[in-house]
């Protein structure tokens, strides 16, 4: 038999079961797919319209929302954790902040004067910035078991409902 470069990888790939050296999926981490979007140029024009969105506040009607964001999965093992992110909207500038909550009936700390969440009182452990329609970012972090919140902060886009949970489990 002739020993090629081909053979010598089957070889030594078919070896590594048999040295008990295994790979798993949970190893390499988890992918999130995120999409973040809107529903047009004039998603801003309810601003003031309808009750606050945020995460906790009450009489929220989620319903109404003119933006938000959509993941592949909501749930997932801790670990290193990566965020693919896609800007869906033609028009705004999107970005995705991550911060763990303790209690997701309990509104973020939130800059009235700013609209916008204070990130630092959030704990935000990490965020794609701005992206333009139709860009696209990545963010990797190892997280903790927990509850986990995902927003865009640009001002007013969070209290519009621009935002979702994902949960870590052990």
């Amino acid at each position: 038999m002739k020993l090629t470069r081909r053979t010598a990888l089957f070889v030594t790939a078919s070896a590594i079961p048999a040295l008990g050296l295994a790979f798993s999926a949970a190893a390499a981490g988890t992918t999130v797919t995120v999409s973040l979007w809107d529903k047009g140029g004039n998603s801003m024009d309810m601003m003031g319209t309808v009750k606050p969105m945020g995460m906790g506040m009450m009489g929220a009607d989620m319903t109404m929302a003119m933006m938000g964001i959509t993941v592949d999965v909501a749930t997932v093992p801790a670990g290193e954790v990566t965020f693919e992110v896609t800007n869906a909207s033609k028009d705004f500038v999107h970005e995705m902040v991550v911060s763990p909550i303790a209690d997701p009936t309990v509104a973020l700390p939130y800059i009235q004067d700013e609209e916008k969440v204070d990130e630092d009182a959030a704990g935000h452990v990490g965020e794609v910035a701005e992206l333009d329609p139709g860009a696209r970012g990545a963010l990797t972090v190892t997280l903790e078991p927990g509850t986990y919140i995902l927003y865009c902060n640009i001002p007013g886009h969070y209290i519009s409902g621009m935002w979702t949970i994902v949960t870590v489990t052990a």
